[in-house]
């Protein structure tokens, strides 16, 4: 008698489509609010991302001339896909910004039901939406008729550990029409300060059809490791995780595909041009905002790369204190000429919660540019 034989597991990194869109690989950069702009997005792609969604851009289209925003809407020459996520609650509104979008460029646009910035959730916007699954159902509806492109949306588990329904916003999502859907292990009451749970997201693959996208403390190849294997997920997503350490996806993609990297590691995991990348990063910031407020940009990306890569406090401190395009990169020379470099992978230091993101100045509410 044959044995019977036995099905090979898919691999870890594999092709992912998102409605008519064919993505090299499933590593994607999460939406974070005053950190993924086009310099930062461009820089994830360049070193393995494929694919950055954007800063959450308000639905209120009256409010996208503030200097803000107008940096939001950028994409000059930025890599596609282009991703806009969008953040409301009328279901016209995020309809008509959604066209607005597409005619400009995006090729997909995101929703935004788990951002649990307080200010956020006051609105009823962001992950308090999934409070109201009746409004969800009438905004998916209404944005997926809006556009020919695919629409992908992003929750939470729920409001609290109490009330987890991303079961049901997820049914939801898929009769909507809804291409893709991302889950942050997380409820809006947890914020950031839980470890991430992805026993809901297991539960909801084994429910949907369309791609699930996990999110939530995914900060190593073992994570991705065991994300998937918990949740049988078609994609992760990577947030906090590339702060200070946007080469995050080349590392996983190295150790878990090393056909799909673009380029090599050298012996501490890091590519042996970080330099050239973080200049670049640096002179994008300083082109996209100019120098007086790229350098208040660039002060959190450069403080970010110092807690990851440095234990030197001083160097901190003379990074928050930097007032000009030179004298950051001049920082970032004596940076990246430290002792990081002979201690290698092992000495890159995780990033707390309040390390990581700053939402207070991230976006603008109705009255607020």
């Amino acid at each position: 008698m044959n044995a019977p034989q036995q099905t090979a597991a898919a691999p870890l990194i594999r092709p992912l489509r998102i409605g008519g869109i064919a993505l090299a690989h499933n590593l994607i950069l999460a939406p974070m609010a005053g950190v993924a702009d086009r310099p930062f997005r461009t820089l994830c792609r360049r070193l393995g991302a494929a694919l950055a969604v954007s800063e959450m851009l308000t639905a209120q289209t009256a409010l996208w001339t503030s200097p803000k925003s107008v940096a939001r809407l950028d994409h000059h020459g930025e890599p596609g896909p282009i991703v806009v996520q969008l953040l409301g609650t009328d279901p016209e509104l995020l309809a008509e910004a959604a066209r607005l979008q597409v005619d400009r460029g995006a090729q997909i646009i995101d929703l935004n039901l788990s951002c649990p910035a307080k200010k956020v959730c006051r609105t009823g916007a962001g992950a308090a939406l999934l409070r109201d699954e009746l409004k969800v159902a009438h905004i998916l509806e209404a944005v997926v008729g809006a556009v020919a492109v695919p629409v992908t949306l992003k929750i939470r588990t729920g409001d609290s550990p109490e009330t987890r329904n991303a079961l049901r916003i997820a049914e939801i999502a898929q009769a909507s029409g809804i291409a893709a859907l991302t889950v942050h292990g997380r409820t809006t009451a947890c914020g950031y300060d839980r470890p991430a749970e992805h026993e809901t997201a297991r539960l909801i693959r084994a429910r949907l059809s369309i791609p699930l996208i996990a999110n939530g403390d995914i900060d190593s190849p073992e994570s991705v490791r065991r994300v998937l294997s918990d949740t049988d997920a078609d994609g992760l997503m990577i947030g906090r995780a590339a702060l200070g350490r946007p080469w995050i996806f080349r590392e996983i993609l190295t150790a878990l595909s090393p056909a799909a990297t673009q380029g090599k590691l050298d012996r501490d995991g890091l590519a042996p041009d970080l330099s050239e990348y973080l200049t670049e990063h640096l002179e994008s910031i300083y082109a996209l905002y100019g120098e007086a407020r790229g350098v208040r940009v660039a002060r959190k990306h450069l403080g970010w790369y110092c807690r990851r890569l440095s234990q030197d406090p001083g160097l901190g401190a003379r990074i928050n204190q930097s007032a000009s395009a030179r004298e950051q990169h001049a920082l970032l020379r004596e940076l990246l000429a430290g002792d990081w470099a002979k201690a290698g992978m092992s000495e890159q230091r995780p990033l707390g919660p309040s390390q990581c993101l700053h939402l207070r100045e991230t976006w603008p509410i109705a009255g607020r540019p």
